[in-house]
């Protein structure tokens, strides 16, 4: 039993990575998860696509290794956060599709709390800002519309879960209904001084804490994997929200540590130690990880649009038939045309937080074409960076000199992360492994197995792959970054304060 399994449930796909007992990656499976439009800013998956999708590609990474049930040590889980499943704990069956991190269909009801004077509290106890993003006003949608769930809610009948728990509830043929303390800190329902939910909050939404998982650590024990699945019992050991794993895989283990992992979204964190920094600026307070008993925290900014407004310049566009056509049209792009692309497809999170606003781009010309829009789609990750980058350095002054370190699908662009280390005007590595998501499950799962080294032993074997110091001076890149802020200006649906 040398093996560990690392799932990972993500937005647009679920993966399944064997780890060798080197942490090296044996072998991997991927499929689609397919996303459900019901109506313009609703998000949603199929339950049953979930499990499927991660079902067959554990079986089918396990195959591919040439391994046998008797080879796997752990199962470690890392998921999409804040997406929300509601289902039946008698019949097991969902009342309803997940509900996506991207949905906006709360934001009405956000904003009426909000006119209420109720944020400050929520940001106070669960270190998050009253936003259709997070889970609470999703459960509480799918108890106030679907016919008959408040009932069956009131009567113990029905549980919540992120995706992490809905998936461990099926692998452990429903006997488990848990979580750990990164995912249920993303809920708005958990209490990151009391280190549990918080029943006034619950009361709040309306959401019975009978519906509430069990917390745990991220390193411990959340219930054995049916025998059914893969021949025999296994131990699920490791779980953690995919950025807070992403955390881990990039060890960033001490205060100061900032990583941002640029996928779909981008959810740059950076670790401020052992307790919660509560910020001036609209980032978040989340738990980066917690292990035996103590949470370490971090401050986090959330960008909705990272690598998906390369989707959109391949599936709605047209402009490109893969992502990795953007780099060189980028190269080609007329550097005298100051194109801002203002991706607020779903709004805009970190530091504005504007729900309403869509996206916009500004500074169009005859001559512009197809290399100006990816240039323009490329950079507005380094000018969203830039913003959480300002943030963090003002809510606390160990992000002063960080070192940020990248992963996810966008940081295999070089053009891409020398315009990052350019607009931050600081260093941007990245690392040998790029799949630290699923690392810092396996390493959690595979710690907690005694397979795998302690934290320290564990981060001695980061190894950097680049290194992207800036090449921009300083008044072009502040110009640029005007630009950029005058741009968002613009597209916000209030004014910029």
């Amino acid at each position: 039993m040398r093996h560990i399994v690392a799932i990972d449930q993500g937005t647009t796909s679920s993966r399944a990575i064997v780890f060798d007992e080197n942490l090296k990656m044996a072998a991997t499976a991927q499929e689609e998860c397919p996303q459900i439009f019901p109506a313009s800013g609703w998000v949603e998956h199929d339950p049953a696509d979930l499990w499927s999708t991660c079902a067959g590609t554990c079986r089918g990474a396990v195959e591919r290794a040439g391994l046998g049930p008797e080879d796997i040590a752990a199962i470690g889980i890392t998921n999409q956060r804040e997406t929300t499943v509601v289902w039946d704990r008698e019949t097991g069956e969902p009342v309803y599709n997940a509900i996506v991190w991207q949905d906006r269909r709360t934001a009405e009801r956000c904003a009426k709390m909000k006119a209420e004077g109720l944020e400050a509290m929520i940001v106070e106890r669960t270190g998050l800002l009253l936003d259709p993003y997070f889970s609470a006003t999703k459960v509480a949608w799918i108890l106030a519309t679907v016919a008959g769930a408040r009932a069956k809610a009131e009567a113990g009948r029905l549980i919540f879960g992120t995706v992490d728990t809905y998936l461990i509830w099926r692998l452990t043929g429903r006997t488990a209904h848990v979580t750990d303390a990164t995912n249920a800190s993303r809920t708005m329902l958990y209490n990151i001084h009391a280190r549990d939910w918080d029943a006034e909050i619950c009361k709040l939404f309306g959401i019975p804490m009978s519906m509430l998982p069990e917390i745990r650590d991220c390193a411990d024990d959340f219930g054995m994997a049916r025998a059914d699945l893969f021949g025999r019992e296994i131990p699920i050991l490791g779980v953690a929200g995919d950025q807070q794993a992403a955390t881990v895989g990039q060890a960033c283990f001490e205060p100061g540590m900032l990583k941002s992992p640029y996928g779909t979204g981008c959810f740059a964190l950076l670790n401020t130690g052992p307790e919660p920094v509560q910020s001036s600026n609209r980032l978040l307070t989340t738990v980066a990880y917690q292990l035996d008993g103590q949470p370490t925290f971090a401050l986090e900014g959330s960008i909705f649009i990272a690598g998906a407004v390369v989707q959109w310049l391949r599936d709605g566009l047209k402009m490109i038939r893969a992502a990795e056509e953007t780099q060189p049209l980028a190269e080609a792009a007329d550097p005298g045309q100051d194109i801002y692309l203002v991706p607020a497809f779903t709004g805009l999170g970190a530091p504005y937080w504007d729900a309403e606003c869509r996206g916009a781009i500004y500074g169009l010309t005859r001559n512009t074409g197809p290399a100006e829009f990816a240039r323009a789609a490329l950079e507005s990750v380094a000018f969203q960076t830039r913003d959480l980058w300002e943030a963090m350095r003002a809510d606390w002054s160990g992000g002063a000199d960080a070192v940020l370190r990248v992963d996810g699908g966008m940081s295999a662009s070089d053009w891409t992360m020398q315009r990052l280390a350019d607009m931050l005007g600081a260093p941007v590595d990245r690392p040998e492994v790029l799949e630290t998501t699923a690392l810092g499950a396996a390493w959690l799962a595979g710690m907690r197995a005694s397979l795998y080294p302690d934290r320290a032993g564990f981060a001695s074997q980061w190894a950097l792959e680049q290194r992207f110091t800036p090449k921009l001076d300083a008044a072009t890149r502040d110009r640029r970054y005007q630009g950029w802020k005058d741009a968002v200006g613009r597209t916000l649906s209030r004014p910029l304060a």
